[in-house]
């Protein structure tokens, strides 16, 4: 009995340690959050992030170890790959928690939306953020003009819309870089349910969210976004195509 007692009294005194110093503990999550719960993760994590408390981590062996057996990330950060802005620590992350996909300009190609795809239909995570942030150069650029080098070419053709519908609405030539970059991250939101069947599918069936943010260099704050119609999934014909698919029994285990 007696040794009873002072475990007990040891797991209050690490639970009374871990609130007042905000460490958080590994877990497998993943589909286990609903979308909201783990916007709010998110946002918790943003917060202590710009007030500089971030929690403990857990990265060592048991962590990594523990990693081997699988992922379960709760949420899909989707991301310029600008230096400034590394999703982990603005939201203040942990190995295995987020699932990451970096781009310039953070537009949603083929390519980012099949990672995306994997993601929420494979490893069950319940939320997909598209980050987009102040100064971004792909952005800029396109704003510019001008005809870009190389390969550069086909960022700045994904991210051309967003500046001509910034051009029309915004006067003030000083707003312009902001307004585009808003749209752009918008944009971006919607093209996931309008050229992805398997995300339309999983949006309807409010297996997953999605949301959008604009992040600040300055500050470290991300401000959400209304991302139109993002979760509504109007649009092409891809998004159209029937997808049947038993999400539910997909097994998280060895991914």
């Amino acid at each position: 009995m007696f040794k009873t007692r002072k475990a007990l009294a040891a797991l209050g005194i690490i639970a009374i340690l871990a609130a007042y110093s905000g460490t958080t503990f590994a877990s497998s999550e993943g589909a286990d959050v609903s979308p909201d719960a783990a916007l709010a993760k998110l946002m918790d994590g943003n917060k202590r992030f710009v007030e500089g408390k971030q929690a403990q981590k857990d990265i060592g062996d048991n962590r990594r170890t523990e990693l081997t057996k699988g992922q379960h990330p709760f949420a899909v950060i989707l991301s310029c790959s600008d230096s400034r802005v590394p999703p982990e620590h603005i939201f203040d992350q942990g190995l295995g928690d987020i699932f990451v996909v970096r781009v310039a300009g953070n537009i949603a190609d083929s390519v980012e939306l099949g990672s995306v795809e994997y993601a929420v239909e494979h490893l069950g995570s319940p939320l997909i953020l598209v980050l987009g942030h102040q100064m971004c150069g792909a952005v800029k650029a396109t704003v510019a003009g001008g005809k870009p080098e190389g390969n550069i070419g086909s960022i700045v053709k994904k991210i051309a819309p967003a500046v001509k519908k910034a051009k029309a609405q915004t006067k003030d030539k000083d707003k312009l870089l902001d307004a585009a970059i808003l749209e752009n991250t918008k944009n971006t939101a919607t093209t996931l349910t309008q050229k992805s069947a398997i995300i339309k599918h999983l949006v309807e069936g409010k297996k997953v969210k999605i949301a959008a943010g604009v992040y600040n260099l300055a500050t470290g704050r991300v401000e959400l976004v209304e991302a139109s119609s993002a979760g509504r999934a109007e649009g092409s014909d891809a998004a159209s195509q029937s997808h049947e698919h038993a999400h539910a029994e997909h097994s998280h285990a060895g991914h």
